[in-house]
C-alpha cells in the first residue's frame, strides 16, 4: 500500500479501536497530525479565551507548522500503531 492508502487505514482504525480513555495530550496529538496530514499548516485564526477546548487543539495543530503532509501522514500512522500497541487494541 502507499503512504495514502497506510493514512486512511490508520485514520479508520483510530476511530474504531482505539480506547475512550486515551489522554487529552493523545487526542491532541492524533488530531493535529491528521490536520496537519490532511490541510496542512494551520490557517485559522486563534480562537478566544473562553474557547479553552478550540485553543488547546489550534495549539496542538499550530506546532506542526512547516512539517509536510507526507511526514504528518507517516508520524499519525507511526502514532496510532503506538497507541494500538500500548491499550492493547488489533
Amino acid at each position: 500500500m502507499g503512504l495514502q492508502e497506510d493514512f486512511d487505514v490508520a485514520a479508520k482504525e483510530a476511530s474504531e479501536k482505539l480506547p475512550d480513555t486515551l489522554t487529552n495530550d493523545e487526542k491532541l496529538e492524533l488530531y493535529a497530525l491528521f490536520k496537519q496530514a490532511k490541510e496542512g499548516d494551520c490557517s485559522i485564526a486563534q480562537p478566544g479565551i473562553f474557547d479553552p477546548k478550540g485553543r488547546a487543539k489550534w495549539s496542538a495543530w499550530n506546532a506542526k507548522k512547516g512539517q509536510s503532509k507526507e511526514d504528518a501522514m507517516q508520524k499519525y500512522i507511526d502514532y496510532v500503531a503506538s497507541l494500538k500497541a500500548k491499550h492493547g487494541t488489533k
